[in-house]
C-alpha cells in the first residue's frame, strides 16, 4: 500500500488538493475530520478537553465552539501543547482505523489529509509527501478573506504551525498554489501521475493484495513440504 501524506498550511490551498485527489477515486484519510469527530460530545477527548480549558468553550448545545477554542489555542503556544498532547492519541487512533478499513477493502493507494503531517511526526508513515505551498503574503491575505478575520488573528494562526518554506524543504513533490485555480489543476496533474504509479514491490507486499499472496504462498510452500515428507 502507498500511503501519500498531503499536508500544507492554513489557508494554502491543501483541502483544494484534497478534493482534486477524492475526484479522482483516491480514498482520503481526513485529519480534520477526525479531530471534529473525537470532539463531540460525550467522547473521551471532549471530556479531557472540557476539563483542562473550563465550560466556557461550549456552546448552548454543549457542544465545543472550534472558533472560540480555536482563538484560545493559537494565541497561546502553552495551551495549543496542552490542547495537541490531550486529542493526539484520539486522532492517532482514529487516522490507524481509517487506514486500516481502507487496507481492508483492497485500497492499493491512499492519501493521508494531515496539516500537522511534520509536527506529529506522522511523516515517517508516508511516502511520497506533497506539500501544498504559498507564499507567506498570499497565505495572509487569503486567511483574511476566508475567515474575514483580523490580520492580528491571522497572523496568529499561521505562526501556530510550521513555515511552509520549512514544509517545502521536507517534501518529495511540492504543489505550488500562488496562482489560478487552472494552474493549480496542471501542477495536480503533474503530481498524480506519479502519485498513481505502480507500486513498489515493497509496497504492494503491504497492501491486502500482498499480504494474501505471501499468505498463499507460504501455505503452497508448506503443503508441498508435507507432501514430500509422505512420500518420502
Amino acid at each position: 500500500m502507498r500511503i501519500v501524506g498531503l499536508t500544507g498550511g492554513i489557508a494554502s490551498g491543501k483541502s483544494t488538493v484534497s478534493s482534486m485527489f477524492k475526484y479522482n477515486h483516491i480514498p482520503i484519510v481526513d485529519a480534520d475530520v477526525i479531530a471534529r469527530d473525537v470532539l463531540k460530545k460525550g467522547t473521551g477527548g471532549y471530556k479531557k478537553v472540557v476539563a483542562a480549558f473550563g465550560p466556557d468553550i461550549l456552546q448552548d448545545d454543549g457542544q465545543v465552539d472550534r472558533l472560540k477554542l480555536g482563538r484560545i489555542v493559537f494565541s497561546d503556544a502553552s495551551k495549543r501543547q496542552i490542547l495537541n498532547r490531550l486529542l493526539a492519541p484520539y486522532i492517532s487512533s482514529g487516522i490507524f482505523l481509517e487506514i486500516l478499513k481502507l487496507w481492508i477493502k483492497g485500497h492499493k493507494v491512499i492519501v493521508l489529509d494531515v496539516p500537522l503531517l511534520f509536527e506529529a511526526k506522522m511523516d515517517k508513515w508516508t511516502k511520497p509527501i506533497v506539500v501544498v505551498w504559498v507564499d507567506p503574503d498570499t497565505q495572509l491575505q487569503r486567511l483574511i478573506e476566508r475567515d474575514n478575520s483580523t490580520e492580528e488573528d491571522a497572523r496568529n494562526r499561521i505562526n501556530a504551525q510550521m513555515s511552509l518554506d520549512l514544509k517545502r524543504s521536507q517534501a518529495d513533490m511540492v504543489i505550488d498554489n500562488t496562482g489560478s485555480l487552472e494552474d493549480l489543476q496542471e501542477r495536480f496533474r503533474e503530481v498524480l501521475l506519479q502519485v498513481k504509479r505502480p507500486l513498489t514491490w515493497t509496497e504492494f507486499w503491504l497492501s491486502r493484495d500482498g499480504a494474501l499472496s505471501a499468505l498463499l504462498g507460504v501455505v503452497i510452500g508448506v503443503l508441498a513440504v508435507k507432501k514430500i515428507f509422505s512420500i518420502l
